[in-house]
């Protein structure tokens, strides 16, 4: 039983961590992983050698940068709109060919963090000082409203890394039909969706020998911690993935070891958990031929292309609307 006598601030942190600790069973959303300590733990999970996600895809980008260059091209140039850019490490590698082929065109990086969006300014600043940016602070769903600005030529929305998967096949399916009303029928949407594979293999990837991901992880209890003045002891949590190969679907957990109570107290709530609770943080989404199929049909796309690494581990589509 939680017990609580004042609703949270009104910011949407305070109101996930109300919602969520109060709810049965336990949940927090993934999307507060990324403060400035999350940013640089998910920027040291990508360089893990078990995290193969981002080296396929670094892969995939370089040897088929020309044909994904040409695909992306338009005569009257492109806006290319990119969701979650992130440190842009592997965008990079588009950005710098097609640069260097010279093609017309404007880099428009979408993040949720305004900590990464300034580092990654920065880095293209030095690295390509005559690319023409714009970057953009906010979640999917604000910057998908701010889409329809983006009319007045091609544009290519990307969204890399398998981010899609972190989201229930409802709410993904939700989320591409707003990137269909947001597409002309020129324009193009270019994903990578981590395939199915060895169940260990994904497993592993959530649950690194070094203990980086689980520093992930608790950094959402770090944050209620520090912001919203709570006293979670983190070492009586563990991290905990699983994975159904039948459904594709990686959960990750934090999991109670013991009987205890937390408070927080700028919600002036009371949190208990029982012995082996748990509160779901992630959910990572497998796919193959016939779910990325189907997600595109009932989004109103169509899949014109595919890239893919030696093994087909990874692959990157081109969607277009229907």
């Amino acid at each position: 039983m939680n017990k609580t006598t004042k609703t949270p601030a009104k910011n949407p942190f305070a109101t996930d961590v109300l919602e969520g600790l109060t709810s049965t069973p336990k949940t927090l959303s993934s999307k507060f992983f990324y403060d400035k300590k999350g940013d640089e733990l998910f920027q040291d999970i990508m360089d893990l050698p078990e995290y193969y996600l981002t080296n396929l895809e670094f892969e995939i980008l370089d040897n088929h940068k020309k044909e994904i260059s040409e695909a992306f091209s338009a005569q009257e140039g492109f806006d290319l709109i990119e969701l979650g850019a992130g440190d842009g490490k592997k965008t990079k590698i588009l950005l710098r060919y097609l640069q260097q082929e010279q093609y017309s065109f404007t880099y428009v990086p979408v993040d949720i963090s305004n900590n990464v969006l300034q580092q990654l300014t920065s880095s293209l600043e030095k690295e390509l000082p005559e690319l023409e940016t714009a970057p953009q602070q906010g979640t999917y769903a604000e910057v998908l409203e701010r889409l329809e600005e983006y009319r007045s030529r091609k544009k290519v929305i990307m969204f890399l890394g398998s981010n899609l998967g972190n989201l229930l096949p409802e709410q993904a399916v939700n989320f591409l039909k707003k990137i269909t009303a947001a597409m002309g029928p020129e324009d193009l949407f270019f994903i990578g969706l981590d395939q199915k594979k060895h169940p260990k293999k994904i497993l592993d990837a959530y649950n690194d020998a070094s203990g980086v991901t689980e520093a992930f992880n608790k950094n959402l209890l770090t944050r209620i911690n520090r912001e919203l003045d709570g006293d979670f002891e983190e070492e009586s949590f563990i991290h905990w993935p699983v994975y159904n190969p039948e459904s594709g679907t990686t959960k990750s957990y934090l999991v109670s070891t013991k009987e205890q109570s937390v408070h927080i107290k700028s919600l002036n709530l009371e949190v208990k958990f029982e012995a082996w609770e748990s509160i779901h943080t992630e959910i990572s989404q497998k796919y193959d031929s016939a779910s990325v199929n189907w997600l595109a049909q009932q989004a109103g796309m169509k899949i014109t292309g595919s890239f893919t690494d030696k093994d087909r581990y990874f692959k990157n589509y081109i969607f277009r609307k229907k």
